[in-house]
């Protein structure tokens, strides 16, 4: 173009554009999560206070299991062997479907998390 300043010219430049630009209003948890902001941290206290929630009730329950036991063992004080059977057999399968069940809740809590997270 003859008669223009080259400073004055305008540049056309073609390509695939190097940064998605985020759409108004979009925001993606993960990045808020990395980035450390509140509402990233709000996130992340929120999957921990649903997993303490989970400990905190199998721990009740194992105080209202167990914590009665004592008691019940000084009440009958020549039974032994009733203490060796509810201890070593009476218990084991209780605390096997406990363990099992927090283990599952656990991993709900994450997987929830996780679909909260990701952009799907």
């Amino acid at each position: 173009m003859p008669g223009q300043d080259p400073a004055e010219r305008r540049v056309v430049v073609t390509g695939p554009p190097r940064r998605a630009r985020r759409a108004f209003g979009y925001y993606r948890p993960r990045t808020e999560i990395d980035e450390q902001t509140t509402l990233g941290h709000t996130y992340v206290r929120s999957l921990m206070r649903t997993q303490l929630r989970a400990a905190l009730a199998v721990f009740a329950f194992l105080v209202l299991l167990i914590g009665p036991l004592p008691l019940v063992f000084a009440a009958m004080p020549d039974a032994r062997r009733l203490e060796w059977a509810v201890l070593g057999f009476c218990l084991y399968a209780p605390l096997v479907l406990l363990g099992l069940w927090y283990v599952r809740r656990a991993e709900r809590n994450e997987q929830d998390f996780v679909r909260l997270v990701e952009d799907r």
